[in-house]
């Protein structure tokens, strides 16, 4: 008897602030989408069971779809071995040390589990069904509170020898430069991660009378200045919100013309709430890349922005099993 091919996958997106999970088919559709606060589980034992709760729930639901699940994929924020599924520490979640989630989940379900670090899933996402379709070489890369990448060489998804390839945030812009997190000094993240952002951009306006449609957009609250307001005012003509941007590309775009050069990528695909800036952004930051490739891989490499949005997280840790 012929077998019959699965058709639904889990995916989950354990991130820092939410946890989203979803069932998963191969055009990359998401059904019975469940998203709760990561935090509302003051312990790993509680958020383990959570999770457990909603997948079985789900699995009970439809005995027909039961049957066709071939597995849970899950994406998180913090470093992997892909190999054995063991989690070696999430980045913004404590009580997350040498766990090897894929026995836990693969004894308390029953299914298969592949786990992942989660700017690789977002990179398998818009590589298979977003804006990386068709590449066979692409550089994903998520901006927000911190800067991911990954990477996909010759059509596989490239973890490199230890399971840690793509941290393209600590790349060094500057040995003399301000210390971040990771504790080295002058990474990338350093200049352009949102909160490193916002802050040069606050410290500008202080010493500058500009940035006058930047404050207006804030309702005169300093507090609520974020990227959004800040690519609103560059939009409107605001000159010190188009110069933070500018200054964003350049930094960005150094280390990217150096990527292409070295990789030649047919796409680079951009995601992550800064990339939401749109123009402002994605003008400057090309014209950089333009400027300081080569000209072969500068002419044939696409950089475009990422087009999966919210469910990248969901559909790219079920397509560890595409």
């Amino acid at each position: 008897m012929k077998k019959v091919r699965d058709k639904y996958y889990f995916g989950i997106d354990l991130g820092g602030t939410v946890t989203k999970i979803g069932l998963v088919d191969r055009k990359s559709n998401v059904f019975e989408k469940i998203t709760f606060s990561t935090f509302a589980y003051n312990s790993k034992q509680k958020l383990l069971h959570h999770i457990v709760k909603n997948i079985n729930e789900v699995l009970q639901k439809d005995s027909k779809r039961k049957r066709q699940v071939g597995g849970i994929g899950l994406g998180v924020a913090g470093l992997v071995n892909f190999e054995n599924g063991l989690i070696y520490k999430l980045t913004n979640i404590p009580g997350w040390k040498n766990v090897r989630i894929s026995k836990i989940l693969k004894k308390e379900t029953g299914l298969p589990v592949l786990v992942d670090n989660d700017v690789n899933v977002v990179t398998l996402a818009e590589f298979i069904f977003g804006a990386g379709r068709g590449a066979r070489n692409m550089i994903c890369l998520t901006l927000g509170t911190g800067v991911g990448g990954g990477l996909i060489i010759e059509g596989e998804l490239f973890r490199g020898s230890s399971y840690s390839a793509g941290e393209i945030g600590h790349f060094p812009l500057n040995a003399d430069g301000p210390r971040c997190n990771c504790g080295s000094y002058g990474c990338l993240e350093r200049y352009i991660g949102n909160r490193y952002f916002v802050s040069r951009v606050l410290e500008k306006m202080k010493i500058t009378s500009k940035g006058n449609k930047i404050l207006k957009l804030a309702q005169g609250k300093f507090s609520e200045i974020n990227p959004k307001i800040i690519a609103q005012a560059a939009q409107r003509g605001d000159s010190l919100a188009s110069e933070a941007w500018c200054e964003f590309a350049r930094d960005l775009g150094l280390v990217l013309a150096g990527l292409i050069n070295f990789l030649n990528p047919d796409v680079v695909v951009i995601g992550g709430g800064m990339a939401k800036a749109g123009k402002p952004l994605f003008e400057p930051l090309r014209k950089v890349v333009k400027k300081f490739t080569l000209g072969i891989p500068g002419n044939t490499v696409k950089i475009r922005k990422a087009q999966l949005k919210d469910e990248n997280g969901i559909i790219g840790a079920a397509s560890l099993f595409f």
